[in-house]
């Protein structure tokens, strides 16, 4: 299964993290003036994801994002570069003008994931981040233009990586959004 290509920093096996990870500095892919985020602080979360909004690197048919808090993201280099790719999205993802890689990805709207960023850890200085826990929105590398006949085997490689393949985000955060849901709309006792 190694000839399935699900991301360059997986597709070796996973490597662990080293624990609670301290935060570091994310960048670009410009050797020139690249843009720098410093995330104060451990992240969460991490996944591969195969939606069609998330940047991944070339070759890549998976993407691998996690979150941290807005407010322990920085933008300390370059911050011109960046621009906002879609600004009707939840996710704001605010990537490079020049090389095009997602710096992060803050939600602004009210939702359960509101304060949170998105980040591609990969992009980390710094190593000893946590690795991805499971696979995302799997099906979705086929709006990317994956061949569907070849989805056993990518369902398979991940077993193999050991990363759960979900059509949509973890049991666990599914159940997060529900929450979240169920008291706006009274359902619940907040």
């Amino acid at each position: 299964m190694a000839s399935v290509c699900i991301h360059p920093y997986v597709d070796g096996g996973l490597k662990k993290g080293g624990g609670l990870f301290a935060g570091g500095t994310l960048i670009c892919e410009c050797t020139t003036k690249p843009v720098k985020v410093k995330i104060k602080g451990d992240i969460a979360h991490n996944h591969a994801c195969g939606c069609t909004k998330c940047w991944k690197p070339v070759g890549a048919n998976f993407s691998i994002v996690a979150v941290a808090p807005t407010e322990a993201v920085e933008v300390v280099e370059n911050g011109d570069k960046l621009t906002v790719v879609d600004a009707t999205a939840l996710i704001q993802r605010h990537a490079c003008k020049e090389c095009g890689v997602h710096m992060h990805g803050p939600v602004e709207r009210d939702h359960p994931f509101k304060g949170l960023s998105f980040v591609h850890p990969e992009r980390f200085e710094e190593e000893g981040w946590a690795e991805p826990g499971f696979a995302a929105f799997v099906s979705s590398i086929i709006e990317a233009g994956y061949d569907p006949s070849k989805m056993n085997a990518v369902r398979e490689r991940l077993i193999e990586l050991d990363l759960a393949s979900y059509d949509c985000l973890s049991p666990g955060l599914m159940d997060y959004i529900a929450t979240w849901t169920a008291k706006k709309s009274g359902v619940l006792a907040a």
